[in-house]
């Protein structure tokens, strides 16, 4: 059995471990995390093993990357370039619950959570977290970096540009886009496309603000041709 180390220590990495065990694809060692308050302890009973670093004298254990939140969902992207590790090290987690049809994927580093549906011919690409009760439809398209939080909906050829970060309860016309690192609040509505950067909220949703610096900074990168690994 493939070992497997979850790097991060929060929310998203403890349901990240949970899926991890009930699907029993892998053998999970534990947790990475910079918080040296953390390492040494367990978290829901698995080890926090030391820093992210660690996962460099750990060649033959596979790897997900669990860390961000609303405040700052470019974080897994830092991260990602910071380890600097190959494609083949980063495995692919989905709960046991969760329906991927025989046309959909999902890439490497991505973690698709408990009764999350992907109907036909979607496209889910690297270090995509996708919460419980997602259901993106028809030919939707998922970059790399984005966020699908719990019980968001997308309607039939939906794009989520890189980075892009979708609220609890959101729903998604058919064939709208969401630009690169742009954030939709929870529980809004979108009808039409967002531009990428930017905060939309409400129903129909509108834009509120830029988004935050975390999330600028990664756009104005991907803009100007610098790392986007």
């Amino acid at each position: 059995m493939n070992e497997l180390v979850i790097i991060g220590a929060g929310g998203f990495a403890r349901e990240t471990a949970q899926a991890v065990q009930d699907a029993g694809e892998f053998k999970l060692l534990g947790h990475l995390d910079d918080n040296a308050a953390l390492q040494g302890t367990e978290v829901d009973g698995i080890p926090v093993l030391g820093g992210c670093a660690l996962v460099h004298d750990l060649p033959e254990a596979r790897v997900v990357i669990c860390v961000g939140n609303p405040r700052d969902y470019a974080a897994r992207a830092r991260l990602v370039r910071r380890l600097g590790l190959p494609a083949d090290r980063y495995a692919t987690v989905i709960h046991p619950t969760a329906a991927v049809s025989a046309t959909s994927e999902a890439g490497p580093g991505s973690v698709l959570l408990a009764h999350c549906v992907l109907t036909a011919a979607v496209r889910v690409g690297a270090h995509v977290a996708v919460m419980p009760h997602v259901v993106l439809t028809h030919d939707d398209v998922v970059e790399d970096y984005a966020t699908i939080t719990s019980g968001v909906r997308l309607g039939g050829g939906v794009r989520l540009e890189r980075g892009a970060y979708v609220g609890s309860g959101a729903l998604l016309r058919e064939g709208t886009t969401i630009g690169a690192w742009s954030q939709i609040g929870m529980g809004s509505s979108v009808l039409g496309d967002v531009p990428p950067g930017e905060v939309w909220v409400g129903s129909p949703a509108r834009r509120l603000r830029e988004a935050g610096a975390p999330a600028l900074d990664e756009l104005l990168t991907q803009q100007l041709g610098g790392p986007v690994a």
